[in-house]
Parts: C-alpha cells; structure tokens; sequence
C-alpha cells in the first residue's frame, strides 16, 4: 500500500484515516478484510500508537471498519446508500413507509418552534416564526443512516393535529397526510445534495463524540403545491462513512 499524499496538510490521525476510507471506497479493502495493527500503523505512518488509534476510532466511528477482539480492525459490509427526501416521500406513497431495506426509525420529536432564520427564508416568514418541526433518526444494522428533519407550515397543524405530536406518524408520511386532509398535493420537488465538516450540533443529531472531524452528506428536499407554495421542506444528514447511490435508464 502506498503512504500518505505528500501535499495532505491534514492531521496525520485524519491521514491515516482518509487512506484506509478511500481504500474501502474504492474496493480494494473489501468486507472481512483486516486493517493493519495499531503497531504497524505507527510504524508504517512514522506516528504514535495513540495517532493511529485516533484513526482506527474515526474508521469505526464512521461504520466503515469494527475492532474484534483478538483479531483485529475489520472491514464492514458497505452501509445502506442513503435516500433522499425524495426517494423517502416515493417510498411512503408505495409502502405507507419511508423505510429503506434493513431500516428502522427511532428517536420521533415535534412540535411547533419558532422557524430559524434560514428555514424562515424557506417558507418567507418572519425569523422566529411558528413553523412545524418533525425530526426522526434512520438506523440499521450498521447503525445511524442518517438524522432526518421535516419542516413544515405551522397552518397545517389545525388540519393535521398529528404532526405536532412526537410520534411516528401513520398512514404515510407528513405529506400524505397533509394531501388526504387539505387536499393540496406535491406537484413539484426540488431536492439538493452538498457536503460539509459535521458542526457540533452535526455531531450531537448524529450521536458523535464531541470534537469528531468527519465529513457528512447534506441533502435537501423542497416539495411545492400547484400554486409554487412550500409544502414541506426536508433536511436530511447523512452519517459520516454514508454514501449517495442513484440508478436510471439510459437512452440509447
């Protein structure tokens, strides 16, 4: 295996760390496969035993490697791709669930907040306020997929009690609902995906420890009525290690 990228100015822990992730990303370290030991690290990578723990951790932190007792770090089986709020609202109106295969959601609040300044310029209300806020964590077997928020116009809690309520919803998601009880539906979406270094709020929603350097998926989805009104506007996060995979048909 090749060493470090001359020109990485990262901290060698995150080094060591981001080598083995690529690696895993591309395919070459394959599920079951056994990292080298922490003592080989440090020698191999010129570090300390506690820098190249540092990197072991962040690996499983990120659900891509797990330390086994008397063996060694082993290579997971790739987590399920994280959906977006698109794929999630498709879902539910096929199967009454947002689920994903292996999924299962957990950790349901909600209630009426005052909007934050940028959720505020979503909907073109005044910073602070009422706005509907539901938020729920997806997890499967190789834990957090992601933390996922739906916010929504305070109006609709009259017609939908329900979605004020910290709750797992039923019957379909907020959106569907929303359409059986007011009759306005999702005519358009537009949905974002971006990246960032997890903030400390980032890493409390994704249940990562204090002071964790990880990049995490952001993906947005805005769903409109006929009229080009917010309906809903969803924020998913994705878990550090989680990756994004779409498929279409391509024309010949």
């Amino acid at each position: 295996m090749s060493g470090p990228p001359r020109a990485d100015n990262r901290p060698p822990y995150a080094r060591i760390a981001g080598h083995y992730r690529d690696l895993i990303s591309s395919g070459e370290l394959s599920p079951g496969d056994l990292l080298p030991s922490i003592k080989a690290l440090a020698t191999q990578w010129e570090v300390s035993t506690a820098t190249a723990d540092r990197a072991m951790r962040l690996l499983r932190e990120e659900k891509l490697v797990q330390g086994i007792p008397g063996v060694g770090t082993e290579v997971m089986a790739r987590p399920i791709s994280l959906s977006s709020g698109a794929e999630r609202h498709d879902r539910s109106s096929k199967t009454q669930s947002s689920w994903g295969t292996g999924e299962k959601s957990s950790g349901h609040t909600a209630g009426i907040v005052p909007a934050p300044a940028d959720i505020a310029a979503v909907f073109d209300i005044s910073s602070g306020a009422d706005v509907i806020r539901r938020s729920r964590v997806y997890r499967d077997a190789h834990g957090i997929v992601s933390h996922s928020t739906s916010w929504i116009p305070a109006e609709f809690e009259q017609a939908v009690p329900e979605l004020a309520r910290s709750e797992r919803l039923k019957g379909g998601l907020s959106l569907d609902l929303i359409s059986r009880a007011t009759g306005r539906q999702v005519v358009r979406r537009v949905d974002d995906e971006g990246a960032r270094i997890a903030t400390a709020e980032d890493l409390v929603l994704l249940e990562l420890e204090p002071g964790t350097v990880a990049a995490i998926l952001v993906l947005t989805a805005l769903f409109l009525d006929a009229d080009g009104e917010v309906l809903e506007y969803g924020v998913d996060l994705g878990a550090p290690g989680r990756t994004r995979r779409t498929t279409s048909e391509v024309l010949q």
